[in-house]
């Protein structure tokens, strides 16, 4: 039976680092620890889209409910109950707009991560060719396919950053300073 994590482009000898022979490789190793974060990341990104397309389609059918109640309140003669259930139902459909901008942060989030995947798995087609890697213009044409994905300025900047040799701390760090420098509105979630 194949191993779950490995990738199927990669022939995995029975070498491996709990039981080394002269055929071990840590390109090998490598390559099934970036396939090991590539099924947790596309694993992790399936059960949320599930939990988010379930609480999409709630969401939408509260706003249906709220705004049947509002226009049926509307009918009602002026009184205190009328006023209290239009209040209600526009208390509820502020919240419900509170939710979107969440559910946009999640989307945000998973299409980063969707990228953090496809370039893992990038790299680990780049590591297990040995015609490729050895080759700096496989590497450098690597790194420009990654950074093209970015579409958010903080993220090119980390990717500049360790591109340049700053450990991953010190590029969150000058990333998150330069953004607040700029003062960039890159990241704001778009309402609608």
């Amino acid at each position: 039976m194949p191993d779950p994590i490995s990738s199927p482009r990669l022939n995995i000898s029975p070498s491996n680092a709990d039981k080394p022979d002269l055929d071990w490789s840590q390109v090998r190793e490598t390559v099934m620890m970036l396939n090991l974060a590539i099924a947790q990341i596309s694993g992790t990104l399936g059960d949320g889209e599930e939990s988010v397309a379930s609480l999409a389609d709630s969401f939408t059918s509260m706003a249906g409910n709220v705004q049947t109640a509002h226009l049926a309140a509307e009918q009602l003669p002026d009184s205190t109950e009328k006023n209290t259930i239009i209040n209600n139902c526009e208390s509820v459909t502020n919240e419900m707009q509170q939710a979107i901008i969440a559910f946009q942060f999640y989307d945000k989030l998973s299409q980063r991560l969707m990228h953090v995947s496809k370039s893992l798995d990038v790299l680990g087609n780049l590591v297990s060719d040995p015609l490729k890697l050895y080759n700096p213009y496989e590497w450098k044409g690597l790194q420009e396919k990654i950074k093209s994905k970015y579409t958010v300025e903080s993220e090119r900047l980390m990717f500049e950053f360790i591109l340049n040799g700053h450990s991953v701390e010190e590029a969150l760090e000058l990333a998150k300073q330069s953004k607040t420098e700029a003062n960039s509105d890159d990241d704001d979630v778009e309402l609608f």
